[in-house]
């Protein structure tokens, strides 16, 4: 699913007679920037220029309340009275927090969740939810912040600092994971920029993030443990520390970071398969604002590029997108169990929050859709709508006539649904007569000949439910 048909042109959306600004626009960009738009939101959106609803994405992510810390925000282990249990319970508790998060805020949860996959901590490892918390609220709240900043902070955070091994790198015996990481994963790429003697000297520069007290407390700076010595990186010579390490990096290679960077943010809102030339764009625009990364997500998902027809529908969804989505596009808001039960089904489907599988994390795209996987997404979908209609029946026919255009031409309300659904809506006339077909239910033909039935039938909220699960398993469904 290559996008190099696309136009590359990062200058500004501006609508026009041959490029409108549409429901099918207006849903791609919720769908890649936030988690789906319910469906009473389109019409007044409609009435803004793309541009400003892009910037009001961006300032309502950068103004949104963090949620209230946790009881446990500083737990250590001692403080603890069953830690087998109440470590799981704490951690499905913070899974469903963030599923709530996703679909209150979504834009400043999509790009922590993109960060999530670039800066990967995992659970089941470092096993502290105090640290998950410090962790996750990072993610939050510099996600749209500086790019710098974000990386600097980091790598002080006690996740990572057990996770990649910090808390082990001492001046008596340096430990060159993280630094190894911090190179190839979170700022340059692999093999780009740096050399071995280069990790080695980094590691050096690290060292000192070594005050741990007892497991799951805080991890403070022991001097005693840096090295204070003289280090040779990128060929330059100094008595770098963390932070001069960091200014080192981002000034010597800065292009480099910028777009390693900038290929993050390009695999989040547009494909896995990245266009170098949007890359070198995006990348002088981190660079001309001092690495901050708002600019460069407002320059991406306001360009005429991010609105061209040839990326819509691209993108495979992950497990949590999908499952959220769900929700959101059907406009019905989730109880803490059912946030709950999303969070670990999306862990049964390969995406446990929290918990990638490797320090590359999610490989996603076609990963996410292997042959057994679709099977479980497919069943777990089906369930879910079974729920949200047995939760939510009015709330799904309510949904119908918000959607719907016509009250009583069955075939055109069924067509405005699946093409709210489906970013493509369906690819053959045939697969909207089978839809139709679903739509219909046992409801007797003549009624539908005579203009009887409606959208305000008692019916409709099941209708709604057959269709949607019907739509669930087909290959549009699975792409935003």
């Amino acid at each position: 699913m290559s996008t190099s048909c696309a136009v590359v042109d990062l200058a500004p959306f501006m609508p026009r007679p041959e490029k409108p600004w549409t429901r099918e626009r207006l849903l791609h960009l919720f769908e890649r920037a936030e988690f789906g738009l319910p469906p009473d939101s389109m019409e007044n959106l409609l009435q803004l220029d793309p541009t400003e609803v892009v910037q009001d994405l961006i300032d309502a992510a950068q103004t949104a309340p963090l949620p209230s810390p946790p009881p446990w925000e500083n737990w250590a282990l001692s403080d603890y009275s069953d830690p087998q249990t109440q470590i799981g319970e704490q951690y499905i508790e913070w899974q469903a927090q963030w599923v709530e998060d996703m679909m209150n805020h979504g834009l400043r949860e999509r790009v922590a969740l993109m960060w999530h996959n670039h800066f990967v901590t995992q659970i089941s490892v470092y096993n502290c939810p105090s640290y998950l918390y410090d962790y996750h609220k990072l993610l939050q709240e510099h996600g749209l912040g500086n790019f710098k900043t974000l990386t600097l902070e980091m790598g002080k955070t006690p996740a990572m600092l057990v996770y990649l091994n910090g808390v082990q790198n001492t001046r008596f015996a340096p430990n060159e994971n993280y630094a190894r990481e911090l190179f190839e994963l979170f700022t340059l790429g692999r093999d780009i920029g740096y050399t071995q003697q280069d990790i080695t000297e980094a590691a050096r520069a690290l060292t000192g993030w070594n005050g741990f007290t007892e497991a799951c407390a805080d991890i403070g700076y022991t001097p005693g443990f840096h090295d204070n010595g003289m280090k040779t990186i990128f060929g330059v010579s100094d008595t770098f520390d963390y932070e001069g390490l960091h200014d080192l990096l981002f000034t010597e290679r800065a292009e480099e970071v910028s777009k390693h960077a900038c290929r993050t943010i390009y695999r989040a809102f547009i494909h896995p398969d990245v266009d170098e030339n949007v890359i070198t764009e995006l990348a002088t625009t981190m660079r001309a604002n001092d690495f901050e990364i708002a600019p460069v997500v407002e320059q991406l998902l306001s360009s005429e590029f991010f609105f061209d027809r040839e990326q819509i529908g691209t993108q495979i969804s992950s497990p949590i997108d999908a499952l959220v989505r769900h929700a959101m596009k059907l406009g019905i808001s989730l109880p803490q169990q059912q946030r709950t039960i999303l969070g670990l089904a999306a862990g049964q489907l390969n995406q446990t929050l929290f918990d990638p599988p490797s320090v590359a994390g999610w490989p996603g795209d076609r990963d996410w859709i292997n042959s057994s996987l679709l099977t479980l997404r497919w069943d777990f979908l089906d369930r879910y709508t079974q729920l949200l209609y047995a939760t939510n029946r009015e709330a799904l026919g309510d949904w119908v006539r918000v959607i719907a255009t016509h009250e009583t031409a069955v075939e055109q309300v069924c067509r405005d649904l699946v093409d709210f659904l489906l970013p493509w809506g369906l690819g053959r006339m045939e697969d909207y007569a089978s839809a139709v077909d679903v739509f219909k239910a046992d409801i007797p033909e003549n009624y539908f000949e005579r203009g009887e039935w409606s959208v305000d039938w008692d019916t409709v909220p099941e209708q709604a439910a057959l269709l949607i699960q019907h739509l669930s398993h087909q290959p549009e469904f699975q792409l935003k």
